[in-house]
């Protein structure tokens, strides 16, 4: 059997050995080594509702180069950050804290804390006074496809990747803060959120990430600073989704398009950065 067929074999099984998962996991690490990137002008494509400012893009080159000649595909690196976020611990905490940092140096993070309850305070937001945390309107709150979402909701979605798609493609959302893609069925923006910013329990965000694995045309642009650089066809068509995955940690460090907690997006050429955590630390600003 090829090393990787292993890892994804490991997958069909309900409770694969811990050795064979170490082994798996080890054989993927030796085959992500290697990649360079080289540079090139770009253009900027602002958010649905975000907005920031960008020059220059990254691209790299296709393909991942390893020690034994054999190229780690996106759909493998997707595998292996599903058998890694089943045995991730899901953390607690008052506050779903997401950070997200533009690549201008300049531009100060934006970042957003939600309580259990749906409460919600932001800072560096669009129209947020500088360096304030302030409570967000009511009905902006955690979004999925076009619909609030709550903790809750997001606990009890399908964990098996077939079932996940199928809950998708029935979800119904308010149309108007939806892409056609959405409307039609499609299930990638909606797993794209899961595995980046909402608080998705490990079982349904394995699940995302092994959906993701069956998409079509997902290439692996090979090893980059935080993880391995994938790209995605943007299923409304145009530019690529690129994000840059860390296997290991299951979790998706960078990416030239996010999906929001509360629905919006953002585009940019470079990279933005995104951190989430559980916390029970609060900014010292008075909450409301």
């Amino acid at each position: 059997m090829d090393d990787l067929e292993e890892i994804a074999t490991l997958l069909t099984k309900p409770e694969p050995s811990a050795g064979a998962v170490a082994r798996g996991r080890d054989r993927l690490q030796r085959r992500m080594r290697a990649g360079r990137a080289r540079r090139r002008v770009g253009w900027f494509m602002p958010g649905v509702a975000l907005v920031a400012a960008g020059a220059a893009a990254v691209v790299f080159a296709t393909g991942a180069p390893t020690n034994d000649g054999a190229p780690v595909t996106g759909k493998e690196v997707l595998l292996m950050a599903a058998v890694s976020a089943e045995r991730t611990p899901q953390g607690s905490g008052t506050y779903w804290h997401v950070t997200r940092q533009w690549p201008k140096s300049d531009s100060p993070p934006m970042e957003s804390w939600t309580r259990r309850d749906g409460k919600r305070w932001t800072k560096g937001g669009p129209g947020d006074p500088p360096d304030a945390v302030v409570p967000a309107p009511a009905w902006k709150t955690l979004s999925l496809k076009g619909a609030k979402v709550s903790f809750e909701d997001l606990e009890r979605l399908p964990t098996d990747p077939e079932a996940l798609k199928a809950w998708i493609a029935e979800r119904k959302g308010n149309e108007n803060d939806m892409f056609a893609s959405e409307i039609q069925g499609d299930p990638t923006f909606t797993l794209l959120a899961l595995i980046t910013e909402l608080p998705a329990p490990a079982e349904v965000r394995s699940a995302a990430f092994r959906a993701l694995a069956a998409t079509p045309g997902v290439e692996n642009a090979g090893a980059v600073e935080g993880g391995q650089q994938l790209r995605f066809p943007y299923p409304d068509g145009g530019k690529d989704i690129e994000l840059v995955v860390d296997p290991e940690k299951a979790r998706v460090t960078r990416a030239n398009l996010v999906v929001v907690d509360d629905g919006d997006l953002a585009w940019n050429d470079k990279f933005i950065s995104v951190t989430t955590e559980w916390t029970d630390q609060f900014p010292s600003a008075k909450k409301s």
